[in-house]
């Protein structure tokens, strides 16, 4: 039976945690917290009671893969024509794989001048891992989501990896 604890004990330590402490790891060593979160059922029941302008910041591969149910890219193309046709009190969501790029992304949106601007908590995996559906460039659900490299894929638990 100690046999048996010690094993248990070292498999524990050693094993990667998959846990939303590991993303509140890296979204607190990468992430200066100025864009403020919203959770993936947040995010759900936002989509659900109100108007709002979700952003995909990642990068067009990811984004063919898979992504938010009517996401828009989020391109300097796009970008550009947002800030001439989009009002600056529009409720925008970026995402991206967990939230690092989308919290760049929303900063530089919210130094354009708009105010209501909300990074999404683990990004896509979050919203994949939460249960929620993900569509691809065909606008068909999909199971696949692009997991950015292998550094990354152990956040996403939920869902086919994709490289």
């Amino acid at each position: 039976m100690k046999l048996f604890l010690t094993v248990f004990f070292l498999i524990l330590i050693t094993v990667p945690a998959h846990s939303q402490n590991s993303v509140e790891k890296v979204l607190s060593r990468y992430n200066s917290g100025e864009v403020p979160y919203i959770s993936a059922e947040g995010l759900k029941q936002k989509i659900q009671d109100e108007n709002v302008l979700i952003l995909d910041a990642w990068e067009w591969e990811e984004f063919e893969v898979s992504h938010i149910k009517n996401a828009e890219f989020l391109s300097e193309d796009f970008l550009d024509g947002m800030l001439k046709t989009v009002p600056e009190d529009n409720k925008i969501v970026v995402y991206c794989s967990i939230g690092v790029r989308s919290e760049r992304a929303g900063k530089k949106l919210q130094k354009a001048g708009f105010r209501k601007v909300w990074n999404l908590y683990g990004g896509i995996f979050e919203w994949k891992n939460t249960g929620f559906p993900v569509f691809n460039s065909e606008g068909k659900r999909t199971e696949k989501v692009h997991v950015y490299s292998e550094d990354w894929e152990d956040f996403l638990t939920l869902g086919e990896k994709i490289y």
